[in-house]
């Protein structure tokens, strides 16, 4: 019995050196004083065993399976998770830009019309298109936004490279994103010209969007568009926005009055849109994505594998 306890001790040494010390099976031999062809054995009994198993893990079977989690979970139409070689925000958005481009290519076709909203995210996917000879395909803006600081928006910039890659004119809506009272927005909306561009907003079959957190450095917080009043309201219930309107967790707008100052698509309308895409990930926008999925805004996620995570943890 006591030299089966020790044979069995052999084999379990033999595996640890071999599997965990990357010893190999000539220095495992020395260091147990048997034989190679015995080392070789104990390896072979200890797999055979169960004393070591071997799991296989294919990446693209694993990010597949997380898609497929994801669209179950979130009744998403279609979910990317593209891979991020480094978790930070400068290159997460690259990459999401990169990916978001890319399915933007096989999608587009002949007679779409495409409403994109801004900042900087969507200004990376804008970058990152490339030409496609399409016919008879609009780009419009979703929402204002004319800053009333020094930020750039990119709204301008985006649309423009958006009709350049579809070789069309794009349409622009040069308003801010948000006003001061309801009833300017009102009247602002009932200008024909302004209404134009709205319903033309709301007609597209596509739309390209992103989140926004209540952060000092998001560009919607630094366009100064909020009183000091909704600054304390977003970042006490706000998770972030969606086309400028501020979400809770759960994707309920957190502010009527709120809603009722912000110039641009409704998010009832995002819902029902063909194609709904939203491009976002990172760490601070975790929660912003998650309520933007609850409420059911879009149809279609283009983020990155942590995201991804905490989204099927949630």
């Amino acid at each position: 019995m006591d030299e089966l306890n020790d044979k069995r001790q052999k084999m379990i040494e033999a595996a640890r050196m071999y599997y965990q010390l990357d010893y190999n099976q000539e220095e495992i031999a020395k260091q147990l004083g048997v034989s190679r062809p015995t080392v070789s054995r104990f390896l072979q009994q200890a797999k055979l065993s169960g004393i070591v198993q071997i799991r296989i893990v294919d990446p693209v079977a694993d990010q597949q399976e997380r898609v497929e989690l994801l669209e179950r979970k979130y009744g998403l139409k279609k979910a990317i998770v593209a891979p991020i070689p480094k978790y930070e925000d400068r290159i997460v958005k690259s990459f999401l830009g990169e990916a978001a481009a890319d399915y933007l290519l096989e999608l587009v076709k002949d007679g779409d019309s495409i409403a994109v909203t801004w900042g900087t995210t969507l200004y990376e996917v804008a970058l990152k298109l490339r030409s496609k000879h399409v016919k008879g395909v609009s780009v419009v803006q979703l929402n204002g936004g004319v800053s009333h600081s020094e930020i750039n928006t990119y709204a301008y910039e985006i649309a423009q490279l958006f009709g350049n890659a579809f070789h069309t004119n794009p349409y622009h809506l040069h308003l801010p994103a948000i006003v001061d009272h309801a009833i300017v927005r009102r009247t602002i909306e009932a200008d024909r010209h302004v209404r134009n561009i709205l319903n033309r907003g709301k007609d597209a079959n596509i739309a390209l969007v992103t989140v926004g957190s209540p952060t000092p450095d998001s560009v919607l917080m630094a366009a100064n568009y909020f009183t000091p009043e909704d600054v304390e309201m977003i970042r006490s219930r706000g998770v972030g926005d969606i086309c400028s309107r501020v979400i809770d967790i759960n994707g309920n707008l957190c502010s009527s009055e709120l809603n009722e100052r912000t110039i641009g698509i409704e998010l009832d309308e995002l819902r029902h849109k063909e194609t709904s895409i939203l491009v976002a990930g990172g760490p601070s926008k975790i929660d912003a994505v998650l309520g933007a999925l609850r409420g059911k805004y879009v149809n279609t996620l283009i983020t990155d594998y942590i995201t991804a995570q905490h989204l099927l943890e949630a």
